[in-house]
């Protein structure tokens, strides 16, 4: 018997690859990362050692995952929101420190930046912190993630501005100002 397609917005589970080869010593040694379908292919460096050779290293890679997965995710909460995003740029910063067990993540801080027509920035906030709480990478990674999430300022929500026009009408109130949304029913 066949296998039966999945519902219709339902993804199945799905597996991706990498592959390092590492040639020489912990200390001394160099390396290259591939992936299947050739979007990445390049240089592999010892992390601590190596801060000026071309190519990258393990928690530069998990810094860029981090990014990419969290800014996915970001799009997606803000889609189920009713928003839709124009740009998030999200940039992870991976911060390892040789500690008494060795090398070790122990902060990864996220600062993103997103334009989102017609969002209030407290709904922007909310979609942010159930992004953080829901990416997979974040999920996966065993380090304190702390995050500063803003919008660019050309997507703020405007608030409607106040006013302040006289209101004879109230008791008490003649010649006094009194605040009102511009729009609103008078």
């Amino acid at each position: 018997m066949g296998r039966t397609a999945p519902p219709l917005g339902v993804i199945k589970p799905f597996t991706r690859k990498a592959s390092v080869l590492w040639v020489g010593t912990h200390e001394h040694g160099k390396g290259a990362i591939t992936t299947p379908n050739a979007a990445l292919s390049i240089g592999l460096h010892h992390a601590a050692r190596d801060h000026r050779r071309t190519g990258t290293n393990p928690p530069e890679l998990i810094a860029a995952a981090h990014a990419g997965s969290f800014s996915l995710t970001l799009a997606h909460e803000l889609g189920q929101a009713g928003y839709t995003p124009r740009q998030i740029d999200t940039t992870s910063t991976v911060t390892m420190e040789n500690i008494a067990t060795g090398w070790t993540m122990t902060q990864i801080h996220l600062d993103v930046i997103a334009a989102v027509p017609k969002v209030a920035q407290c709904d922007f906030v909310d979609a942010a912190l159930r992004a953080r709480a829901n990416c997979p990478i974040s999920r996966a990674l065993n380090a304190n993630i702390s995050m500063r999430a803003q919008l660019s300022s050309r997507e703020v929500a405007r608030r409607p501005k106040l006013k302040a026009t006289p209101d004879a009408s109230l008791p008490g109130t003649a010649g006094k100002a009194r605040a009102v949304r511009r729009g609103a029913a008078q």
